[in-house]
């Protein structure tokens, strides 16, 4: 990772569906909950790594269906393919040690004699993973006489059976347990070994993921039996291993501040700015609250009164600039003005806003170059602008917080909105 100089302070490395995405949560609350603790806290110092057995096809399907963040590195089918950043770069040395002892051409051939073997979709056959469906009633007897059959013929490989279905046929060297060794083996070769990691999970091919030494663990409260059966028979005296008592995000949120790992207060869990103690002051701080008030003005669950907005006005430089994506250019007190207009313009609907890859450069004594993605959904539609911010350190030095000078906000391709009078 070139994006930090240095180790990382902290990594969490977690699993998607039913762990970091909640599927029974409509309004998505614990990830946008989640997601603005990142970005307010970690995101500038800090890894995010999420490690699925989905797909790079119905890994990106999730993204556009959830709130997601950009991870900082990607593991998908199963430990068996990692990337990096935003334009997913694969790591070719991964794929260099899957090819040991593995023909996909044997697995399938020999997989195709089992009768109980029901092959997945096309998207999910991957160079190193091979992936069937399967009663449950069968997967033990089935895993252990095809194990021997493709060991006959020269293979290495392991059987993954999770989610009560699911039968992943990868390299013995591959999973989820062993791409995040690898990774950590990478960092500690560079001199960046994060100094704390936290893995999350809540089925049978997370289970890799807690074996790892010297990592904290997560299995959140809607864990699976598998799971749970796993953790009891293996690690159930491990103290840095715990069963949260919340489900999914809300459940890594618990684990972070039950181990001590770091801030775990959520800033969409506080109400009023102006009583919440900082235990940071940073630029990250600031573009997080801002758009939380955005997103609780328009759903009209602050007070619509001169106060609130006279507040954001005095972090306002009296001749700032606000270029709306549509190219339209305003001072910043013209902005507000227009945001004025849009009070509970969503009351009741189900609006959301979030901001992603968050990253403050410092670039005078008292000056910060902020740039990150705003994202607004509403209902089943979502667009985003590509913001750039410069905030400046306030010069009273009784008060905290940043100063906006100027923004600077361009659609993103292909999610550009319709109407272009609602600012910001």
């Amino acid at each position: 990772m070139d994006r930090l100089s240095t180790n990382a302070r902290f990594m969490v490395v977690s699993d998607l569906d039913h762990t970091m995405v909640d599927h029974h949560d409509p309004e998505n609350l614990s990830l946008l909950r989640f997601n603005a603790l990142w970005e307010d806290n970690y995101r500038h110092d800090s890894l995010l790594v999420f490690s699925t057995g989905r797909s790079p096809t119905l890994y990106k399907e999730l993204r556009k269906e959830k709130p997601m963040l950009t991870p900082d590195i990607t593991i998908m089918s199963v430990g068996t393919e990692i990337t990096y950043g935003y334009s997913m770069v694969p790591d070719d040395g991964w794929v260099e040690v899957l090819n040991q002892k593995w023909d996909q051409n044997i697995v399938r051939e020999e997989a195709s004699k089992f009768s109980e073997l029901k092959l997945q979709s096309e998207t999910e056959l991957r160079p190193h993973k091979v992936s069937f469906y399967v009663d449950k009633d069968k997967a033990q007897t089935v895993t252990k006489e095809l194990s021997e059959i493709l060991k006959q013929r020269g293979l290495d490989v392991k059987i993954i059976y999770s989610g009560g279905i699911d039968f992943d046929i990868l390299p013995q060297g591959a999973g989820k347990g062993q791409a995040l060794a690898y990774l950590l083996k990478k960092f500690k070769s560079e001199g960046k070994l994060p100094t704390n990691t936290l893995v999350c999970g809540d089925s049978g091919n997370d289970a890799e993921l807690f074996s790892i030494p010297d990592v904290y663990g997560v299995m959140v409260s809607n864990a699976q039996e598998e799971l749970l059966q796993w953790h009891a028979e293996n690690a159930k005296d491990n103290p840095k291993i715990i069963h949260a008592t919340e489900r999914c995000a809300a459940g890594i949120i618990q684990a972070i501040g039950h181990f001590n790992l770091g801030p775990s207060t959520s800033p969409r869990d506080v109400t009023d700015f102006s009583d919440s103690e900082l235990e940071n002051v940073n630029p990250a701080h600031d573009v997080v609250k801002f758009y939380l008030f955005y997103e609780r003005w328009r759903r009209a669950e602050v007070e619509n009164c001169e106060t609130y907005l006279a507040s954001v006005k005095a972090s306002y430089y009296p001749a700032g600039v606000y270029v709306h994506p549509s190219g339209v250019e305003l001072s910043l007190n013209d902005g507000l003005n227009e945001l004025r207009k849009s009070y509970g313009d969503k009351k009741g609907k189900q609006f959301r806003v979030w901001v992603d890859r968050v990253l403050a450069t410092q670039i005078g004594a008292d000056t910060w170059l902020v740039k990150f993605d705003k994202w607004e959904s509403f209902g089943e539609e979502k667009q985003c602008s590509m913001c750039s911010v410069i905030l400046s350190s306030k010069a009273d030095g009784d008060s905290k917080g940043f100063t906006w000078m100027h923004m600077h906000h361009t659609w993103l391709e292909g999610f550009g909105a319709k109407d272009h009078s609602i600012w910001p």
